[in-house]
């Protein structure tokens, strides 16, 4: 038997005692967890607004740890230390084979394809700790977890490498990444990212090292903020300035020429519209609220690109979808094909160029998880990431 935080509805979960995963399949491996994260996709899960998730579901999508049982056709090895992609799959199909691995059509049993076959048009791909739509797979925030398919996704890292320097390679880190390549960032551009939790951070230092001119942050928190004013982006405080008129402003009134929604389905604001939206997904009628995405694309310019890696699960409305169409917009979005990055990300990581430690504020033992969530969807200024860590001595013993 073993610890594992657990979800019993909404904003109650509780670290119980679980039953040890086993290996079934032959290409599965048994990870030990050294290291789990608190993402801000697992507060859609808390907040109640993602479908399918059910009392005794083991969450938790940011992990890595170290090998202690492999399978036959495993390429792993007992003892290494490896990082885990939350997105499960299977190497050989179609959409695998185009390094689409988000878009797996294998990882995902046929028994549990149905619900998301009927909001989507087709089956979502397996992720770890994400509701019985994604597969219902048992996820890492636990001291051990079990990984399908793992001659495919997770990455060896090396041992001079601390858990700190490389447990984002699992989610947040390829996320942010892939927006800005989502963004199609060019030299001399203005990139606007709304969100200053991990995701936009990661994407504001991504849009930079791809040689973004000038990356604006939009938010509210003043840390948060910071941070991104740390990374060299310029910021707006959306609660002191206008900003479509701030945007015009500093891109010297064409518009930026790409936006960066990393804000999601759960956006904050005090219009109108935004407070609508907020009432309609607690009454169930709309599940999405998508305030952020709709500034972003009124604010980019004529011809600009639309990057969405902030989590959407079902309906808005109110889409700006006149100003996609007249003018003429590029949208790309979609959940992150972390394997196709993790390889490049590390060697950016072990040569310096990128450093993703300055994030982690709070480090807590996995007894403590259910704090951990709690002040993490209560304090996101200063609660900017909680890692937990199984085998730590919690605090409140």
């Amino acid at each position: 038997m073993m610890r594992a935080l657990t979800f019993h509805g909404t904003h109650d979960v509780r670290v119980d005692t679980v039953d040890d995963p086993e290996i079934i399949n032959p290409r599965d491996a048994i990870i030990r967890v050294t290291s789990t994260a608190i993402c801000g996709s697992d507060l859609h899960l808390y907040d109640g607004v993602i479908p399918g998730v059910l009392p005794g579901d083991v969450l938790g999508h940011e992990f890595m740890g170290e090998v202690v049982e492999t399978g036959p056709m495993s390429t792993l090895e007992k003892g290494q230390r490896v990082v885990v992609p939350f997105t499960i799959s299977c190497g050989k199909c179609f959409h695998c084979s185009l390094q689409e691995f988000a878009a797996c059509d294998n990882s995902n049993p046929a028994e549990k394809q149905d619900m998301s076959e009927t909001m989507y048009g087709h089956a979502a791909s397996g992720l770890f700790g994400y509701s019985h739509m994604t597969g219902g797979y048992s996820g890492g925030q636990a001291e051990y977890v079990r990984v399908p398919f793992s001659d495919v996704g997770p990455i060896v890292v090396p041992d001079h490498l601390d858990d700190d320097q490389v447990l984002f390679l699992s989610d947040i880190l390829p996320t942010g990444w892939m927006a800005a390549e989502n963004a199609q960032i060019q030299p001399d551009d203005t990139v606007a990212v709304w969100g200053c939790g991990p995701v936009g951070l990661f994407a504001i230092q991504s849009a930079l090292a791809m040689g973004a001119a000038q990356v604006i942050a939009i938010d509210h928190y003043p840390h948060r903020l910071e941070l991104a004013r740390a990374l060299g982006a310029k910021v707006v405080n959306f609660r002191e300035s206008n900003v479509l008129e701030a945007l015009m402003e500093m891109s010297g009134g064409i518009g930026v020429d790409a936006v960066i929604d990393a804000v999601g389905m759960e956006a904050h604001g005090f219009a109108m519209e935004n407070i609508l939206d907020v009432v309609k997904q607690k009454v169930g009628i709309g599940a999405d609220r998508a305030s952020a995405l709709r500034q972003a694309l009124m604010a980019v310019r004529k011809g600009g690109r639309v990057s969405v890696p902030g989590v959407y699960g079902g309906l808005a409305d109110k889409f700006p979808l006149g100003a996609l169409m007249e003018k003429g917009l590029q949208l790309r979005t979609g959940q992150t094909h972390v394997q196709r990055y993790m390889k490049d990300l590390l060697s950016r990581i072990e040569e310096g160029e990128l450093d993703t430690t300055f994030l982690i504020s709070h480090r807590l033992a996995l007894e403590d998880a259910a704090e951990g969530y709690r002040n993490f969807k209560e304090q996101q200024d200063t609660w900017t990431k909680v890692v937990l860590k199984p085998g730590m001595v919690t605090a409140t013993n």
